[in-house]
């Protein structure tokens, strides 16, 4: 059943002072950047608030700033806006191609970052890259801000830590991945333009000499209630040795511990059978591409 959005209101504020203001004053508007995900819910009759704040227009959320040793996205960057940007895709190849996949080029036009995390779906498509990534986030409110690991960041299904009254206001990642192997992919009903079944991104450190597994970060999506990092694979795969002798073994290893930690669930996307199994396959395939 479709809302009526005579039932709704939209307010405007000019500044993120006066966003967060009215945010302090009543914690029940619902900020509003991009929209997409917003505006299906708007469609389908299933957006109980009636009351948005738009920050879309927010240029004080809308940057990207490099420096020697981080980079930091403002939560208003589109997906467009990191897609095209040159640091994004020489250091952070999996957040650029998380950001190629999020929908159409209209929704990669007006569609946020900082939109995709507070949305909080487990099988949203930037999570994975920024749990590999280690990302930090900015939260902001009337008195000030503070500053969260994203790996804390969502609680439970759609339940985040953010307080009454704050914002997102950026995501900072750490430029130390440039020694590490990458690896991310969606699995979907259609190569565009879908929510993921199943996703994965990986980052591996290796030792140049002996092949073994110094570092690695598993991001997933749709494996969990929320975005997760797969630590118990991460655990055991650490100072494994990558080799076309040891490889099965490390795979078995791997695959058993990703295994004891997913808890997919069946939905009308696919079966939590399904996810585990796709999961387990696509990490096979991330260690088997890292051997000599």
């Amino acid at each position: 059943m479709r809302a009526n959005v005579l039932e709704y209101s939209l307010i405007q504020p000019i500044t993120l002072t006066e966003a967060l203001t009215l945010l302090a004053s009543d914690p029940n508007y619902l900020p509003i950047a991009g929209g997409t995900e917003l505006m299906v819910a708007l469609s389908a009759g299933r957006l109980p608030q009636k009351r948005l704040l738009s920050i879309n227009h927010l240029r004080e959320l809308r940057f990207i700033d490099v420096t020697p040793d981080s980079i930091t996205i403002g939560s208003g960057a589109t997906f467009t806006d990191i897609r095209r940007h040159p640091v994004v895709a020489t250091d952070f190849p999996l957040l650029a191609q998380a950001a190629s996949w999020t929908g159409s080029i209209a929704n990669q036009n007006r569609g946020t970052l900082g939109g995709n995390i507070v949305n909080a779906s487990p099988a949203a498509d930037s999570p994975p890259a920024l749990l590999a990534y280690e990302a930090t986030l900015t939260l902001i409110d009337s008195s000030g801000t503070r500053i969260m690991p994203y790996a804390d960041f969502h609680l439970s299904y759609k339940k985040t830590a953010l307080r009454p009254g704050e914002l997102l206001y950026s995501i900072t990642l750490p430029r130390a991945y440039a020694a590490y192997r990458s690896y991310t992919r969606k699995v979907g009903t259609r190569n565009a333009q879908a929510i993921s079944k199943v996703a994965i991104a990986a980052l591996a450190l290796l030792d140049d000499r002996t092949h073994e597994i110094q570092d690695i970060r598993i991001g997933a999506a749709s494996l969990r209630e929320t975005p997760t990092r797969c630590t118990a694979a991460e655990r055991a795969l650490l100072s494994h040795r990558i080799t076309p002798q040891t490889i099965d073994r490390t795979v078995a290893a791997a695959r058993a511990a990703l295994a004891s930690e997913a808890r997919p669930i069946d939905d009308i996307r696919s079966t939590a059978k399904y996810r585990a199994a796709v999961a387990a396959n696509l990490l096979e395939e991330f260690l088997r591409q890292l051997a000599p």
